[in-house]
């Protein structure tokens, strides 16, 4: 029997690793549910699933190494990346899940909240979070749902070499904008979008992508203060939206 390990824990949920068997404890049995139907569909590499007696989901390791860490840099080359940029394409071009995604009201609401949050507590200057929540603007408009990952953090993702060995952690899986899971995967690694894009296509709507970056940013800060984690690590949250607030203002789509 191998040494216990605890990848993750928060209230909501905790991951163990004994060995090569991963155990997910989640207190909403849905998480789960959705996880191994998402897996099941999904056209791309995922963990073999072991056995699921709620509340635990046991998963095997997937071989290769992590494409990065938010807050570090990521030492997957150009190539890998491109493959990652392929599969996404691969899993936004499946099927849909027969499940509902997140409707646009309700990021809108979510954004709004965060932000009144962030002023109120004077977690960050006003000027950031006015700023990031303009930008964060773009991301706001109808988008045609794909099958998306909906959590795709770039430490999800498991590369050998230059090829895709397995993406984990489905339970945000649901028919969404495509955009949210490249801007997910490339937050705080913003200098690797044009590696991903290499692979996923030339349709990739950047600036969609940009305000994505914010929106994720401004929206997970509570969360993840709340839980623990530290958006003002070198690398994360808070400085991805000091650096957006940075940026030269960009002209509206369409402006001369």
């Amino acid at each position: 029997m191998g040494e216990v390990e605890i990848v993750v824990a928060h209230r909501r949920r905790a991951t163990l690793r004994v060995g090569d068997v991963f155990l997910k404890v989640d207190g909403d049995p849905a998480h789960a549910d959705v996880e191994v139907r998402a897996m099941a569909m999904a056209p791309v590499p995922t963990p073999t699933i072991l056995w699921h007696e709620p509340p635990v989901l046991a998963i095997a390791a997937v071989p290769g190494e992590v494409l990065g860490l938010l807050g570090g840099p990521s030492t997957a080359s150009p190539a890998a990346w491109a493959a990652v940029g392929a599969a996404i394409r691969e899993l936004h071009d499946a099927p849909l899940p027969p499940w509902p995604g997140r409707r646009l009201d309700d990021v809108v609401a979510e954004l709004d909240s965060e932000c009144a949050w962030l002023l109120a507590h004077d977690v960050l200057p006003a000027e950031v979070v006015r700023r990031n929540r303009e930008i964060a603007e773009a991301a706001l408009r109808p988008w045609e749902p794909v099958f998306v990952h909906g959590d795709l953090q770039i430490a999800h993702v498991f590369v050998d070499g230059d090829e895709v060995t397995g993406i984990i952690d489905w339970s945000e899986a649901a028919p969404g904008d495509a955009m949210y899971d490249l801007a997910t995967l490339t937050l705080g690694h913003e200098d690797r979008l044009d590696d991903l894009l290499t692979g996923y296509g030339p349709d990739a709507d950047r600036d969609v992508i940009r305000a994505w970056w914010s929106l994720r940013s401004l929206v997970a800060s509570r969360w993840l203060i709340e839980h623990g984690f530290d958006p003002d690590a070198p690398g994360c949250e808070f400085d991805v939206l000091r650096a957006r607030t940075r940026e030269p203002q960009r002209p509206p789509t369409g402006a001369k």
